[in-house]
């Protein structure tokens, strides 16, 4: 069913739910905590609706509710996306040096990845100079089950944790090389774990290749992975070792730098 979409309490064509949701939060903001009768006289709503909308709000964790005092505040959620935001641009700034300077020493394109969910989301990207390579763009998304860089993620997780998350998954086949059982997929990710790195042997493309490394905080947990993507016909055995060299160098300067940098 399509939203319905309202005018009044804000700009015009504004989703009203939407807007109040985001307007309680505003007001969570500016004033700490409030009892509901405050919430609702501040913002003039049907005490109906602001207690519907609380208790969806506070069912994901938006919102707080201190039994005690009877009163509302921001909850954790609110913390944990503005948390993850400035982890990114951390992780961003701190590393893109450190990319470009394997796009240089590789020649390929290099780029950084967090997980979510099931997909492998790219934060940054260091292209690689060749007419011919792999283009993409930062916020990109992509099953994991198909990149060497998502395979990197997924092991780094606790085993019961990534095999979970791939049965809750669509497993799409990209290519004839793509592994979408799940028994299949958690076998490779022990290969990744015993030997340290991923690998897309055309599993998303046809043409494409990668090998992939994770990166660790100072706390020694996975946080990203870095990976050096290049067309198949600059891909050999020899490439593929220098990679992974060039690899290793790369991500043991990026847990020095976030163990210092915090």
């Amino acid at each position: 069913m399509a939203a319905t979409r309202e005018n009044g309490g804000g700009s015009g064509g504004a989703v009203k739910s939407a807007d109040r949701v985001l307007t309680i939060l505003d007001l969570l903001a500016e004033r700490d905590a409030l009892t509901f009768s405050e919430i609702v006289s501040a913002l003039a709503l049907p005490k109906s609706s602001v207690h519907n909308l609380l208790a969806t709000m506070i069912d994901r964790d938006y919102v707080a509710y201190d039994a005690a005092a009877k009163t509302y505040g921001l909850g954790i959620r609110v913390w944990q996306i503005g948390r993850a935001r400035r982890d990114v641009e951390h992780l961003r700034t701190v590393l893109k040096p450190l990319m470009d300077q394997l796009r240089e020493q590789t020649g390929e394109t290099v780029q950084l990845a967090r997980l979510e969910g099931a997909d492998a989301v790219y934060l940054e990207i260091s292209e690689s100079p060749h007419p011919m390579k792999l283009s993409s763009t930062p916020g990109v998304r992509l099953p994991a089950h198909a990149s060497g860089i998502g395979k990197v993620l997924l092991a780094a997780l606790d085993p019961a944790d990534a095999r979970n998350r791939l049965e809750g998954a669509t497993l799409q086949a990209f290519t004839p090389h793509t592994l979408t059982d799940v028994e299949q997929i958690v076998g490779e990710l022990d290969r990744v774990r015993v030997r340290g790195y991923g690998t897309d042997d055309e599993e998303f493309a046809i043409g494409c290749r990668c090998v992939a490394m994770p990166v660790l905080d100072g706390a020694g947990e996975v946080v990203a992975a870095i990976s050096v993507s290049t067309p198949t016909p600059r891909w050999s055995r020899e490439f593929a070792a220098a990679a992974r060299r060039s690899l290793a160098a790369a991500t043991t300067a990026a847990h020095e730098l976030l163990t210092r940098r915090g």
